[in-house]
């Protein structure tokens, strides 16, 4: 579904995302970890449309999106979740839905003109599935972060993408609500074959949930294979991991 085909993008000399390339299959989670700095962001960034690279392609499904607009990219099946949770957070949890399906419809006006144009049966539908039916009713700026990162992830669902960009989505949150959200989106992403690349600093959440694993290091990857193979590999102990990392198999957060 995601192909990367020797991504760079430089700032003031420093290569960024240095000569990147890797595949994201569809249904397939995709973890791409690193030290601060290695180059995570950008490289989603570049993927998304908020940059462009100087060099290389990427390709969404065969077809390629670099250097098209954000807004380009999101209508193609690319959505996006941030590290901190992004919702409108005057409205409930249901509006925040409807904004969503309003704009990926294509609809344009006040809000409160068009909200009768979405099936509120669909917003139940999703929120059901990502568990937040029973907050739907709620301000989002009364949520507990937990319940706001679910949300977001509702918001970026609502726009049925093929590619589901995750930015950190369990920074901030405790360690059951961190697995909880993780196995949603790792369900959801087999049900509905959406592949799903994620950034993630919780090395519980990346080897219990990731089907591989890339690791960047100065904006270059350095390795990549699944989790038990990275986990052991020498250089991104060295770099990230630390020499004392565990590298037996953990019991998979959810998924046993």
């Amino acid at each position: 579904m995601l192909s990367v085909d020797r991504l760079t993008r430089v700032f003031g000399g420093v290569r960024a995302v240095d000569d990147v390339s890797f595949s994201v299959a569809a249904g397939e989670l995709v973890a791409l970890i690193g030290p601060n700095g290695a180059g995570k962001t950008t490289c989603f960034n570049l993927v998304n449309g908020q940059l462009v690279p100087d060099t290389g392609r990427v390709l969404l499904d065969g077809a390629r999106i670099d250097g098209l607009s954000a807004h380009s990219i999101a209508r193609r099946g690319v959505g996006r979740t941030f590290q901190v949770a992004a919702t409108f957070a005057s409205m409930t949890v249901r509006e925040n839905l409807r904004v969503a399906m309003l704009a990926r419809a294509g609809h344009e006006g006040r809000i409160s003109t068009l909200a009768s144009a979405v099936d509120d049966d669909a917003v139940d539908t999703l929120l059901a599935r990502v568990g937040c039916l029973d907050l739907a009713d709620a301000h989002c700026a009364a949520l507990a972060y937990g319940n706001a990162k679910r949300v977001e992830l509702a918001l970026a669902l609502a726009d049925r993408p093929r590619l589901l960009l995750m930015d950190e989505p369990t920074a901030g949150m405790a360690t059951r609500s961190s697995a909880r959200l993780m196995q949603v989106a790792s369900d959801l992403a087999k049900l509905d074959a959406i592949a799903v690349l994620f950034t993630e600093h919780d090395m519980d959440v990346v080897f219990g949930f990731a089907d591989r694993v890339i690791v960047l290091d100065h904006g270059r990857i350095i390795a990549q294979g699944t989790p038990d193979a990275v986990r052991a590999d020498p250089k991104v102990r060295e770099v990230y991991l630390g020499e004392g990392a565990n590298t037996s198999t953990r019991k998979q957060s959810g998924r046993q």
